[in-house]
């Protein structure tokens, strides 16, 4: 089962390493993987997604509160939460792959964010099955570059990660 796990840490070097390193350690895979500091500049919010049964998922997150950086620990996917990623697109846009990519990217509320005589650039925010679908609907060979972030996830309502 997929679970996103956001972990509150100290915003020094080594601590993302550290982080890593026990996951690396135990042979469980991250997925995706995000890291920025807070609103506070002495902590930085992680947001890892991996895979793995309630046990598997219960033993990371004790190992993570035992690193010393960790201030604090929550699997987001235990209880309502919003889950956000952003992909920027390359495609190719030319003649009349232009205006049908430009209505593509409006049926997915994207931006298109760079525009040359031969490509487009699109900048799209939505849930992974959502930026999945996008380039589902593209011809492939009309995509020139892909970068994604990961997901970054908070609690729905009044449920907060901080100290």
């Amino acid at each position: 089962m997929r679970h996103i796990i956001s972990v509150l840490l100290e915003n020094e070097a080594g601590a993302l390493s550290r982080v890593v390193g026990l996951f690396s350690a135990r042979g469980y895979n991250i997925e995706t993987l995000t890291v920025a500091p807070t609103e506070d500049a002495t902590l930085s919010r992680m947001t890892v997604v991996t895979s793995g049964s309630d046990d598997v998922i219960e033993q990371i997150t004790k190992h993570l509160n035992r690193l010393v950086e960790v201030v604090k620990v929550v699997d987001l996917t235990e209880a309502p939460h919003i889950e956000r990623e952003l992909m920027l697109i390359k495609v190719r846009a030319v003649g009349k792959e232009r205006e049908e990519m430009k209505r593509m990217v409006d049926i997915f509320r994207g931006h298109i964010v760079d525009v040359t005589d031969k490509s487009y650039t699109v900048e799209l925010t939505g849930d992974k099955s959502k930026l999945d679908a996008f380039i589902e609907a593209l011809d492939r060979a009309s995509i020139l570059e892909t970068v994604r972030t990961g997901s970054s996830g908070v609690g729905r309502g009044e449920r907060v990660l901080k100290i």
